[in-house]
């Protein structure tokens, strides 16, 4: 069974596409044993939570500076002992440590076809406006392995989506999720847990 900690920052409709995945049987040999957000007030907590899935908030915020919060946060992940770690809409960079202990075990979803409109400052409804403005035709999502640099590690699957003129970043947006994100992060979990990458 793998064990699986997701980390999120929103609303958290990727973990509700896991967790939906799962329960259709469509995802198989996992379980996920925590959702962690930077976010207190993350909706992505309530998911997890109506699920009876262990949720936690652990919040920069609350810390005097960032290695003692990065601290904080590896434990919280640590503690989970994680097989795979799912960033999914987690808006926190990594430390390195962590990168390092868990190589080969995290997985990140990005809203867009890397290497196009990737890496720092690439994240939300960014990807999407800078998307629209180069006028590119076909978008779509990106789950890849997680290494130390931004949005650079191996690419897991990938999925295309058209862009439709009138588009607005948020209309896009909307259709990336419902037609590749959803669709390929528990494609890449399910191949993980079943021995199949």
């Amino acid at each position: 069974m793998l064990r699986v900690c997701v980390c999120v920052s929103g609303g958290g409709t990727n973990l509700q596409a896991l967790m939906d995945a799962i329960d259709a049987g469509q995802v198989t040999n996992t379980q996920i044993v925590r959702v962690i957000s930077n976010n207190k007030g993350a909706y992505a907590l309530e998911r997890a939570r109506k699920k009876g899935i262990d949720a936690v908030a652990v919040s920069p915020k609350d810390y005097g500076d960032r290695e003692t919060f990065n601290e904080a946060f590896l434990e919280c992940v640590d503690a989970a002992e994680p097989d795979l770690v799912v960033l999914a809409g987690f808006l926190v960079v990594l430390p390195p440590e962590m990168i390092r202990k868990y190589e080969g075990r995290i997985i990140n979803i990005h809203p867009a076809l890397i290497p196009s409109f990737c890496g720092k400052g690439f994240y939300g409804l960014k990807v999407h406006e800078a998307a629209l403005a180069r006028g590119v035709k076909i978008t779509g999502a990106t789950v890849h392995f997680v290494d130390e640099g931004t949005d650079t590690g191996p690419i897991i699957l990938q999925k295309a989506v058209e862009v439709l003129s009138g588009d607005t970043p948020e209309a896009l947006q909307r259709r990336v999720m419902e037609q590749a994100e959803w669709v390929i992060l528990p494609q890449a979990v399910n191949m993980i847990a079943n021995g199949l990458l």
